[in-house]
């Protein structure tokens, strides 16, 4: 079950053909990790809004191609029978429905990206990272980024230069605009949960200042949470939360929740940060079949025109990008055309509605049962992996514990939140990485997992 990428062996030749290989330990075996820290951090630069790739899918590309270098370079096997199988079934269903489609030219973008996201970036970050540093240091990267984007956050809802919401403009979205309404949330969710993870699992021989920063970080990073108003992400962000306390003990968990609730109490109630449109926001869920707002009917409708397509074709689905155009033909009258956007910086503009914002849903519309099983599988494969791994660290005092609870976390969070959003815009290719990081704690070798 490991995942194999070993270092050469030391040259015992002699004279002048000998080669000497800095030790994997020192600084330069770290510069792999570039393409990945970049991928994380260049999501929030702004870049045309044309649907090409953005600076993080070219970071991305970098990050494969240095792998595939080093894979040829070291001439030794990627991955074990195990991880490969894992990481590489969902390529059946994406495949199938890119061969199957009504226009196969047309859905070979989705298959390119589908490929990207869930195939060769997860895949790059289990070969590129040599040890539990290695994660952090990724990890490390996605708290740097939730940072900055929480505090660009914070300042768009305390000086009304948000995205528009409720016909003000405070709602929070850092630098991805209100044509990304999901983007700040998402990173914010995700440099949390690792935040959190370091707290409650803080690294031996890491410094005394580490485990208090990590805390207070994970803990302020709930406010520019909040102010996204995004009712998915506090979902997938609550459950990944109590699935991380749930495997740190009771009592480490019941003092971890006891904390987070008087955080909440301080930031809604004491300092009064939007409590009024946060109750209203997540009462909105439930009001479905009395008075749902719009986006609670739209997102709906397009659920159940998700589900009207795979009854059509239930074993390859209508093709890669295939929804939007089939999307009128399966949907009811009461969908509305699009989505009305303004503020931060944007003039009012309608969005089209092209997916049902919920992963499973366009991937069986899209893939049919063929592709939701494959993907399916390899997700559930890794999570269980990775919890089971947790486990087993914890149980022996494990040196890289916090690496499993951020990983458990992340791929708890991304499961769930997928229930609510699917891919797009410039923070789909984190998606990659946060199954890359889940999947190596989950099929790496004991080896490479227990170096701290």
């Amino acid at each position: 079950m490991a995942a194999v990428l070993t270092p050469p062996a030391p040259s015992t030749a002699t004279g002048p053909r000998a080669v000497s290989r800095p030790p994997w330990g020192g600084w330069r075996s770290r510069w792999p990790l570039l393409p990945l820290v970049a991928t994380v951090l260049l999501p929030a630069l702004p870049h045309g809004a044309s649907g090409g790739g953005g600076p993080a899918d070219v970071a991305s590309g970098v990050a494969v191609l240095v792998c595939v270098g080093r894979l040829l370079y070291l001439r030794r096997r990627p991955l074990s029978a195990t991880a490969a199988l894992v990481l590489g079934l969902p390529v059946v269903g994406f495949a199938l429905a890119t061969v199957t489609a009504a226009d196969p030219a047309a859905a070979l973008p989705g298959l390119v990206r589908y490929l990207q996201v869930f195939v060769l970036v997860p895949i790059a970050v289990c070969l590129l990272l040599r040890d539990a540093h290695g994660f952090r240091i990724v990890a490390g990267s996605l708290v740097v980024l939730a940072v900055v984007q929480g505090v660009t956050g914070v300042h768009q809802y305390v000086t009304g230069t948000g995205a528009s919401y409720m016909g003000e403009d405070i709602r929070a979205v850092g630098t991805f605009g209100p044509s990304d309404i999901m983007g700040m949330a998402t990173v914010v969710a995700y440099g949390l949960l690792a935040a959190a993870a370091c707290a409650l699992r803080t690294p031996r021989n890491a410094p005394a200042w580490l485990r208090p920063c990590a805390a207070v970080l994970a803990v302020a990073l709930i406010v520019p949470l909040t102010l996204s108003f995004s009712r998915g992400v506090w979902i997938a962000t609550a459950a990944a939360v109590l699935v991380v306390l749930a495997l740190t003990g009771r009592r480490q968990a019941l003092t971890s929740l006891a904390v987070l609730g008087a955080a909440g109490v301080v930031v809604v109630g004491g300092f009064g940060i939007g409590s009024e449109m946060i109750a209203d926001r997540a009462a909105s869920v439930t009001r479905v079949t009395s008075t749902p707002d719009r986006s609670v009917s739209d997102r709906y409708a397009m659920w159940s025109a998700a589900g009207a397509m795979w009854r059509e074709r239930p074993a390859a689905g209508v093709g890669l990008k295939g929804f939007p155009a089939h999307r009128d033909g399966h949907a009811s009258i009461g969908l509305s055309s699009g989505s009305d956007t303004a503020g931060a910086g944007q003039e009012f503009r309608r969005q089209a509605l092209l997916s049902p914002h919920n992963m499973y849903l366009l991937v069986l519309s899209e893939q049919g049962l063929i592709g939701l099983t494959a993907l399916l599988g390899s997700w559930a494969a890794i999570l269980a992996g990775a919890v089971r791994r947790l486990c087993v660290a914890r149980s022996r005092g494990h040196v890289a514990v916090d690496c499993g609870l951020a990983a458990v976390a992340l791929m708890t969070w991304q499961s769930v939140n997928f229930l609510y959003a699917d891919i797009g815009g410039p923070t789909t290719v984190l998606s990659g990485v946060v199954l890359g990081l889940a999947a190596w704690w989950a099929l790496s070798g004991p080896d490479r997992v227990s170096a701290a």
